[in-house]
C-alpha cells in the first residue's frame, strides 16, 4: 500500500532560538520512500492587522543541517529567528500491506550474547526507571517463559492496568509515576511496558511515529504516535501497550532509550507552540487519499479500547524545552 504522511507545526519564538527536530522518517525506511521526506523550515512575516484572510505572506527559508544521533535517527538543526516558524514536509511511502507480524517463537537471548548496541536499552533512562521496578517486574511476570510469551504478558498487563485519558497527560510523567497512578497516555502505556521489560532482561527501546486510521474507521484528528520495541530473535519487534493488537500502516520515524531522546523538536529557549497538524493517510494509485470509512478492509475486530472515543493517534504535549510524541 501507499501511505501519505504530512505534518505542518507551527511555532511562536520571543526570540531567536536554536532547534533540533526529528521530523524525518527513519534511515531504514529510506528503500521504501517514492516522494518527500523533506523538512521545510520556514520563517513567516507576521500579517499586518487589516491583511486578508487570503493574502499570502512573506516567508524566509530558515537554513538547517543534517545528522545522524547516537541512535541512528535523521535529525536537524538549525538557528529560528524571533517571529512565526513553520515547519512542514511530506512523505510518500510503499509500506507493508499486512498488519503488525506475530513472532510466537520469539527467543530471548542471553545477556552475554546480546549486541552491544543492545546493552544501552535494558539500562535506566530519564522515564524509565529500571532500578525501582526489578521486584515488582520479577513477581509479575517472572514465572512466564523468556522470550515473546513474557513480553506480551507485559505488553497486555499494561494495557489491561492503566487508563487512557489525554487530559492525564504531563510531560514530566515517570514509568513509576504511570504505575502508580494506573492512567495516562500513549507515551505512558509505552515508558512502563519498556521498563517492565529491561527488568527481566529484554532490550526495549522507545518509538515515535505515525500510526493512522489506515483500513480502519475514522477517530479523529492525527497526530505522531508512540509504541515501543523489543529485541528476541536477533531483530527489534514492534509491540505496542496502548494498542496491543495489530495494526497497518506504522511509519518508523525515531527510536530511543525513551520520549526524551526522540522528542520531534528541542528548542533551546521559549517557542510557543501554535499550530498542529499531522495525518497519515492510504492513498491510491492517483495520489487520492482513501478516506477510512471506505478503506475497512482489514477483518479484525480489535479488542474494546479504555475510552474508544479518543484518538487512535497521538496529541502533543509542549514542554518549556521539547514538544515529544505525547501520545495515543
Amino acid at each position: 500500500m501507499r501511505i501519505l504522511s504530512e505534518f505542518d507545526i507551527q511555532f511562536n519564538l520571543p526570540g531567536p532560538i536554536a532547534m533540533v527536530a526529528l521530523l524525518h522518517l527513519h534511515p531504514s525506511l529510506q528503500p521504501q520512500i517514492l516522494s518527500g521526506n523533506d523538512l521545510l523550515v520556514e520563517h513567516l512575516t507576521t500579517p499586518a492587522p487589516d491583511a486578508s484572510p487570503t493574502t499570502n505572506h512573506p516567508k524566509t527559508i530558515v537554513a538547517s543541517t543534517e545528522y545522524i544521533d547516537t541512535f541512528g535517527n535523521r535529525c536537524a538543526r538549525f538557528l529560528a529567528p524571533a517571529g512565526h516558524l513553520r515547519l512542514s514536509g511530506t512523505s510518500i511511502v510503499e509500506a507493508d500491506s499486512h498488519p503488525d507480524q506475530l513472532f510466537e517463537s520469539a527467543e530471548q537471548a542471553p545477556i552475554e550474547l546480546l549486541p552491544s548496541e543492545a546493552l544501552q536499552f535494558l539500562l535506566p533512562s530519564r522515564y524509565c526507571q529500571v532500578d525501582q521496578f526489578g521486584a515488582i517486574a520479577q513477581d509479575l511476570f517472572g514465572s512466564y517463559k523468556p522470550g515473546w510469551e513474557r513480553a506480551v504478558a507485559i505488553r497486555d498487563w499494561v494495557h489491561d492496568k492503566v487508563t487512557f485519558n489525554y487530559n492525564a497527560a504531563r510531560p514530566t510523567k515517570t514509568a513509576m509515576d504511570v504505575f502508580t497512578e494506573r492512567i495516562g497516555v500513549c507515551r505512558d502505556f509505552q515508558h512502563l511496558a519498556v521498563t517492565l521489560s529491561r527488568c527481566l532482561n529484554i532490550p526495549s527501546r522507545y518509538v515515535t511515529g505515525y500510526i493512522g486510521d489506515i483500513r480502519r474507521p475514522y477517530s479523529g484528528l492525527g497526530d505522531f504516535s508512540a509504541w515501543y520495541q523489543v529485541f528476541l530473535n536477533g531483530q527489534w519487534i514492534n509491540l505496542d501497550a496502548r494498542h496491543n493488537y495489530p495494526r497497518l500502516g506504522r511509519l518508523l520515524m525515531a527510536v530511543g532509550r525513551d520520549a526524551a531522546d526522540v522528542a520531534i523538536t528541542t528548542s533551546f529557549g521559549a517557542a510557543y507552540l501554535t499550530n498542529f497538524y499531522v495525518e497519515s493517510n492510504e492513498i491510491d494509485a492517483d495520489g487520492n487519499k482513501i478516506p477510512p470509512s471506505q478503506n475497512f478492509a482489514y477483518n479484525m475486530t480489535p479488542p474494546t479500547l479504555h475510552d474508544s472515543n479518543t484518538p487512535t493517534q497521538t496529541n502533543s504535549q509542549a514542554s518549556p524545552t521539547q514538544t515529544q510524541s505525547a501520545v495515543s
